[in-house]
């Protein structure tokens, strides 16, 4: 008589699933950490120019986009193939340009106002004429610090 059962068959043990949600959340918390969130839907298609001299932007929390080049191929039919102007999710006018500035500078703390940037994200087929009507615009509303967005030439 023996003591343990040779006769018994031992069955694959269950596998471990205790530590799965702690795996899950932390795979979660991870992209949630790591993803930014599109602030802006594109509605212009833009290749910006390629430069040498460029600077790495810091504190991106005080620059405001104005993007300007051809609608996208879904808007093209119903508004053009000329380059246009969009601010934040809609298209403007040249005249809209200085509400947009003001409200954005409101929309800071009053420390940043000082700091605030306006970069332009330009195609880099544009016509040269809207950008120099967009930088007056800009002077009105006393939007001196203007930043032209490009990629490097390597």
């Amino acid at each position: 008589m023996s003591k343990f059962g040779k006769g018994e068959k031992r069955g694959m043990p269950a596998l471990n699933t205790s530590s799965l949600p702690d795996l899950i959340f932390t795979i979660l918390f991870f992209f949630m950490i790591t993803t930014s969130m599109r602030e802006v839907t594109l509605m212009v298609e833009f290749e910006v120019p390629k430069g040498t001299e460029l600077e790495k932007m810091t504190k991106k929390s005080l620059i405001s986009y104005i993007y300007v080049g051809p609608p996208t191929k879904q808007l093209r039919p119903k508004m053009g193939s000329n380059s246009q102007i969009q601010l934040n999710d809609k298209f403007a006018t040249l005249a809209e340009v200085q509400d947009y500035v003001y409200q954005e500078r409101e929309n800071m703390k009053e420390a940043d106002k000082p700091f605030m940037k306006v970069s332009l994200k330009v195609d880099k087929d544009t016509r040269m004429g809207i950008v120099t009507d967009i930088k007056q615009e800009l002077r009105k509303s006393w939007a001196l610090n203007i930043n032209y967005s490009a990629t490097s030439r390597n």
